[in-house]
């Protein structure tokens, strides 16, 4: 063998580190190159490919599908809604006069008004800010800790799988609202940030084992074993192999979160363990209409209804992104 040609096992650091980087990313003057040059360029390229046509094409998909077009459209009103309620209501919700109590629906005030004669339709104008905010702050954090975790546990496996999957098989038997309702009792003060971190902390295990069993599928991919034998690092695999491909379906699952959340905080409200007055959501609205159901309808349908608009539109943007991002299923 010619002393200018070296094998695996000769390479040195600098040039294993540069053959890694050639797996992630195609160099043109491999073109030139015949035998395993040419192959390895074949693999390192289709893997780019690969990963560039999943998204793009997910986006493609996104575009033309109407599930995706009207949950998005609502979610972003509803976001709207939340940071710029002046743009939707000029009343104050906090501005009552018990002269007007439980005035119907009119021209004056369109949703009617509560027991207390607030203006019912910017109370719920305003409860959107702390349903969205809940919502979008727990699935997120949930979604966070899922992957630290879902990605230690099945691509180190061994004891640390062991012992983060026998945690989770814990956390899976506390039920989510039982459990809220226990741990909230303990805070004298109950506000956004109690209610969010207890439904953090008590809703990341469904997560967690959905994103370890899809790193466990990619981690035998042959892109990942090719990383692995030029040499690259768990840390670099992790991020450049695994983690782009196996992320989407907690993404998908991420954005049903968001609706869980919803009700999760309307139900703890509702039962009088969550927010407290005076903050305003639509849980509590709920709760304070349950017992005027038959005289006073109004009360209960239309915070029910925001309330409803609000999962529906996250369920059916999870179902979009699901579609979208499952070849298999087109």
């Amino acid at each position: 063998m010619s002393d200018d040609v070296k094998t695996g096992s000769e390479l040195d650091p600098p040039e294993l580190e540069a053959a890694d980087t050639r797996v992630g990313e195609p160099d043109s003057t491999t073109h030139a190159a015949g035998g395993a040059g040419a192959a390895a360029t074949a693999v390192s390229g289709g893997e780019v490919v690969g990963q560039a046509s999943l998204w793009s094409d997910a986006w493609v998909e996104l575009r033309r599908s109407k599930l995706f077009l009207v949950s998005t459209f609502f979610i972003l009103v509803l976001m709207v809604m939340a940071v710029f309620p002046g743009l939707f209501t000029g009343a104050d919700p906090r501005s009552c006069s018990l002269g007007n109590s439980l005035l119907e629906p009119s021209a004056e005030h369109w949703f009617g008004t509560d027991i207390q004669g607030c203006d019912y339709y910017a109370r719920t104008i305003y409860g959107a800010r702390v349903s969205m905010l809940v919502g979008i702050f727990v699935s997120a954090a949930v979604v966070a800790v899922a992957i630290l975790l879902g990605s230690l546990s099945g691509y180190y496996g061994g004891l640390v799988d062991s012992l983060i999957t026998r945690v989770t098989d814990i956390w899976f038997a506390i039920p989510t609202i039982l459990g809220a309702i226990i741990i909230l009792s303990v805070f004298d003060q109950k506000g956004i940030l109690q209610v969010s971190l207890v439904l953090i902390l008590l809703g990341w295990p469904t997560l967690m084992r959905l994103m370890r069993s899809s790193v466990l599928s990619v981690k035998e991919m042959d892109y990942v074993q090719a990383a692995r034998a030029l040499g690259a690092g768990d840390r670099r695999i992790m991020r450049r192999h695994i983690l782009p491909n196996a992320v989407a379906p907690v993404i998908v699952y991420g954005t049903i979160t968001v609706g869980i959340a919803i009700v999760s905080e309307a139900s703890l409200s509702f039962l009088g363990v969550g927010l407290q007055l005076p903050e305003i959501s639509w849980g509590l609205m709920i709760n304070e209409a349950q017992g005027r159901v038959r005289n006073d309808a109004f009360l209960l349908f239309f915070p029910a209804a925001f309330l409803s608009v609000a999962v529906f539109s996250f369920i059916l943007l999870g179902d979009a992104l699901r579609d979208a991002l499952d070849p298999k299923s087109r």
